[in-house]
């Protein structure tokens, strides 16, 4: 035993070489299709390629929502991939020194396998889909794939127009069952409402078994929804998204301000979407603000109105506006004039209506109306249902205008101590008491809709809301947030700064304004220490937006009328020239 051998003890292992310090300490850097990319750690691949203009396609991804990675659209090859395998880059975050490929033969052929297999059994009814024209299945056939089916077989049918509840409308055979819908009312919008019921080719979304989608927020789903599966109930097939232009706007659904685009045709807003905003909304909306543009088309006043009831008239604009600034002048002069201000208007209306309130009619306090409170969560809405209470506030600090609540305006009319009134704004929180303001002598009114407040007026002013000019609302932060004119005003309405300025040049006063930037610059200057660094050039120019414009008659014109190059500003001539021929 002595003798035997023991077995010889193989040498230690050469110790790995510790990794080389980071290029850039404290960032990633890697390289993607060759270009260099430096990012913060944790970045995924699908984040870092973007920084670099480079795209990759996918479904299922949301920088918002968790990783599902279940689409499999935006596999791509990495030099660390085990056995060489294709990588989600929408799972997998950027490691030192890693190069990354989208664009290879193995990638692409990995791309048009995908959206196969997503088509095989997708109906193709693209010229019915409420989708077309913003669906990736459709972009990313065109640029990834434009090949056949293969499939010979009968495609499997499931349900179609499903109500999933009051504001969405599902169809389920164009689901791809990404899950962005499932995640996003999980985790998002905290309301757990849908999920995949079955298993395999036979999967769908749908909800819990008596829990329909009641979430106020779950008019979202249809924004992150790829395909044409979610769809509005409200704006489902009502018109072609590539038909229409869309105006960078503010939801005035709640003091809030959740910014929005506004989508358009000619002089008719079809809907708001949610428009990114880090700060205020993220990119989610609340369904009441969602539904909240109806306001901007249906009873509008669009002509000038002198007397009530059987005596009402139609009149011009001018002579109604010169008729209310002496109306208005008689009743200062006797100390019986009253000011209600709207903080649904914006900072630029409010501005001219306090100054003319002030340096034209000697008036030292003004009455707030507004929308009566609503209800509020600890997500995005408010209670506060008027978009700029903040900017009404700032206004009226800035000419040393005391505001007092609508009440004290009624009480006021009903003991008589308020014999005329100048309402910048028919909204108010008690409806019922609309009828108590018959009683007074004179009611200038300066409003969006042929309402009963409208149809208690002596003088008619016909007013354009935000979607017809260029301003800021304040939100309850005191966030100053811009607005832009999406169509000319309708009819002879105007903006509330452009009435408010014809009564004040009635009245003797200098004011002559031509667009509501003018109004911020003339007259910002008052309140422009309460709005930080906000510019009213501050909206990043989109140059050329695609518009329209009411064309000659018989002027023929090829392209689609979305896409004709003339675009509505407020600082265009033909705004211009519109308003000097309405003086």
């Amino acid at each position: 035993m002595a003798d035997e051998k023991k077995p010889a003890v193989p040498p230690p292992a050469a110790a790995r070489p510790p990794p080389p310090p980071p290029k850039n300490p404290g960032f990633v850097t890697a390289t993607i299709d060759g270009r260099e990319v430096v990012v913060k750690p944790g970045t995924t691949v699908i984040e870092a390629a973007k920084s670099v203009g480079v795209e990759i396609p996918f479904y299922c991804y949301h920088k918002r929502l968790s990783i599902a990675a279940n689409c499999r659209m935006c596999l791509v090859e990495m030099s660390n991939a085990p056995m060489g395998k294709l990588m989600p880059a929408c799972q997998m975050p950027v490691a030192e020194g890693v190069a990354v490929k989208t664009d290879t033969p193995r990638v692409k052929d990995q791309q048009r396998a995908v959206l196969e297999f997503l088509l095989l059994n997708h109906p193709v009814d693209c010229a019915i889909c409420d989708q077309a024209g913003e669906c990736k299945l459709q972009d990313y056939y065109m640029k990834f794939n434009r090949q056949p089916s293969r499939l010979d077989v009968p495609k499997n049918v499931k349900g179609k127009r499903v109500a999933l509840g009051p504001t969405v409308t599902l169809d389920q055979e164009r689901c791809i069952l990404c899950t962005r819908c499932v995640r996003f009312m999980r985790e998002v919008a905290k309301a757990p409402q849908l999920g995949v019921a079955e298993r395999g080719n036979e999967s769908f979304i749908t909800t819990f078994p008596g829990q329909p989608l009641v979430s106020k927020y779950a008019g979202n789903v249809v924004d992150v929804c790829p395909v044409g599966a979610l769809t509005s109930t409200d704006f489902r097939f009502r018109g072609r998204v590539w038909f229409m232009s869309s105006a960078r706007s503010v939801c005035t659904g709640c003091a809030r301000g959740c910014n929005t685009f506004l989508d358009y045709l000619n002089d008719t807003t079809y809907r708001y979407r949610p428009r990114e905003n880090e700060a205020v909304n993220k990119e989610w909306m609340c369904d009441d603000g969602r539904l909240s543009y109806k306001y901007l088309n249906t009873g509008r006043a669009l002509a000038a109105r002198t007397g009530r009831g059987a005596q009402a008239q139609v009149v011009g604009r001018a002579v109604a506006e010169k008729q209310a600034a002496e109306a208005l002048f008689a009743q200062a002069r006797a100390g019986t004039l009253a000011v209600l201000l709207s903080p649904v208007a914006s900072l630029e209306d409010l501005l001219a209506a306090c100054h003319v309130a002030k340096e034209g009619l000697g008036i030292s306090v003004a009455y707030v109306g507004g929308r009566p409170d609503g209800w509020q969560d600890e997500f995005l809405k408010r209670a506060d249902e008027n978009p700029n209470r903040k900017g009404l506030e700032l206004a009226a600090q800035a000419y040393g205008i005391a505001l007092r609540p609508f009440a004290d305006l009624v009480a006021g009319v009903q003991g008589g101590q308020v014999k005329g009134l100048w309402a910048v704004g028919t909204e108010v929180p008690d409806a019922a008491a609309v009828a108590k303001l018959e009683a007074l002598e004179v009611l200038v009114a300066q409003s969006y809709g042929d309402g009963p407040f409208a149809r208690a007026a002596t003088i008619l002013l016909p007013a354009s809301p935000h979607s017809e000019a260029d301003g800021t609302f304040v939100n309850f932060e005191g966030r100053a947030q811009r607005f832009e004119l999406a169509y000319y005003p309708r009819g002879e309405s105007r903006p509330h700064w452009a009435l408010a300025a014809a009564i004040g040049q009635a009245l003797g006063l200098e004011l002559s304004f031509a667009t509501g930037q003018e109004v911020f610059r003339t007259l910002g200057s008052k309140v422009a220490g309460a709005l930080g660094d906000f510019q009213w050039d501050s909206m990043p120019s989109i140059g050329k937006r695609f518009g329209i414009v009411p064309l000659a008659a018989g002027t023929v014109d090829g392209r689609l009328a979305g896409n004709r190059d003339r675009v509505p500003s407020e600082t265009s001539e033909d705004y211009r020239r519109a308003l000097a021929r309405s003086r």
